[in-house]
């Protein structure tokens, strides 16, 4: 790894994926393989960065992301769990289809559900936003899908449901409504799921890019994609200052992982949707995965309790 001024340079493409909308990078550390969908195409995927295998699952509508579920006795099975346009999902890999168990906004089809995580105690968050016609601006919400599988509603007024961590302590969540362009922090009780004092950890100032999906390093810093903004942003929470970037050879960075057998790998997906022809010249490689050394690790993905 190379650093100039605050910017990391090397960052290599794993898989030149040309993903219409690559987001929602995941790491499976007990199988050692990187989740991540192509919402606006419908697909799954499943790299394997030993081999370079990516297995890609039609699910036949847009898939938000994609969290681990925890393993069981009851399950034989291999499972995730998705956030679809239409809801919550479990994806069973032995039989390749996705079963919804619940659909909080079935009276809003202009709204589609976007980016989530598991939390310490194994609930699935995901958020929604307004998408297409008769969608109410501020219409989104954040949600979150408890191991029992009943959902509560956690946000609401979202425009743009992206990026979400917790600290190290597990006493704070990080929330992002992307066009707010701010990083928001919520006390957090872990034993319930509870919420409250929100406020602003981070000013996104405009020549960064919108903010867009998250994570969180050992030292407690977030790592953020920046939509339009050619880089994920390492900020500190603690102050609202900005303390290294990587530089990504595509504009539209929409999510990053920890990954690898030290978690000292960092996973970056991209869009390449709404990318005119001329621009993509500047960009071929838009729309692939790629990979750094960031110099720090990373935690393991919660999985899904339920």
């Amino acid at each position: 790894m190379t650093k100039v001024g605050k910017a990391m340079t090397d960052v290599e493409l794993v898989l030149d994926a040309k993903a219409d909308l690559g987001e929602g990078a995941i790491w499976h550390a007990r199988r050692e393989l990187l989740y991540w969908v192509d919402i606006n195409a419908g697909f799954l995927h499943v790299f394997e960065p030993k081999s370079g295998k990516d297995d890609a699952y039609r699910i036949g509508e847009d898939v938000g992301t994609v969290v681990p579920r925890i393993s069981s006795s009851e399950r034989p099975y291999e499972s995730v769990m998705l956030a679809l346009r239409r809801g919550f999902a479990v994806f069973r890999f032995d039989v390749a289809k996705a079963y919804v168990v619940a659909d909080p906004e079935r009276d809003i089809p202009a709204n589609r559900f976007n980016d989530g995580k598991c939390d310490p105690a194994g609930r699935f968050w995901a958020g929604t936003m307004p998408e297409g016609p008769g969608g109410v601006p501020d219409g989104g919400r954040l949600y979150c899908l408890y191991p029992d599988l009943h959902v509560e509603v956690k946000e609401t007024g979202i425009r743009c449901s992206n990026g979400i961590a917790w600290n190290l302590d597990q006493r704070t969540m990080y929330y992002i409504d992307t066009p707010s362009m701010e990083i928001w922090a919520y006390n957090y009780d872990l034993e319930t799921g509870a919420l409250w004092d929100r406020r602003v950890a981070v000013h996104v100032p405009k020549n960064e890019g919108y903010p867009d999906g998250m994570t969180i390093d050992r030292e407690g810093m977030l790592w953020v994609a920046h939509w339009d903004g050619w880089q994920v942003v390492r900020w500190n929470p603690r102050t609202g200052r900005k303390i290294s970037s990587v530089k990504v050879p595509a504009a539209r960075v929409t999510s990053c992982a920890f990954a690898g057998k030290n978690l000292d790998e960092l996973y970056i997906t991209t869009a390449r949707t709404g990318v005119k022809a001329e621009a993509l010249r500047t960009q071929p490689h838009a729309g692939g995965i790629f990979r750094v050394l960031p110099g720090v690790s990373g935690l393991e993905a919660f999985e899904f309790a339920g």
